[in-house]
């Protein structure tokens, strides 16, 4: 489970964006649903993922924020030799944090 308290605290804040940021650097790989965004069956390499703020709202029960997430997608076997081959990759992922415990999901949106 994880816990974005920091995000709640931040929210409406000048300091929102970049503690969202900071928070989603922070996750160990393989929390992010980013294996949903790949585009050419790929491996996804998340050591220099960065993620942007697209847009946050909140409702009753929890914060909702749009992100937009950067990556590397290794794609193996590409006919370029020996060697995978890295791409640039993105995708979007709504986080959304529960007010009540800070809960944090994740719900990707491929573009």
């Amino acid at each position: 489970m994880v816990r974005f308290v920091a995000v709640l605290r931040d929210w409406k804040s000048d300091r929102f964006s970049e503690t969202v940021k900071n928070e989603v650097s922070r996750l160990e790989p393989g929390v992010l649903p980013l294996g949903q965004c790949v585009t050419r069956g790929g491996l996804v390499d998340e050591r220099r993922r960065q993620a942007m703020v697209l847009g946050a709202y909140e409702d009753e029960r929890a914060l909702h924020v749009s992100l937009g997430l950067f990556f590397t997608e290794i794609v193996i076997n590409c006919g370029c030799g020996d060697e995978p081959q890295e791409e640039h990759a993105y995708c979007e992922i709504e986080l959304r944090v529960d007010k009540a415990t800070a809960e944090a999901s994740f719900n990707a949106r491929p573009a």
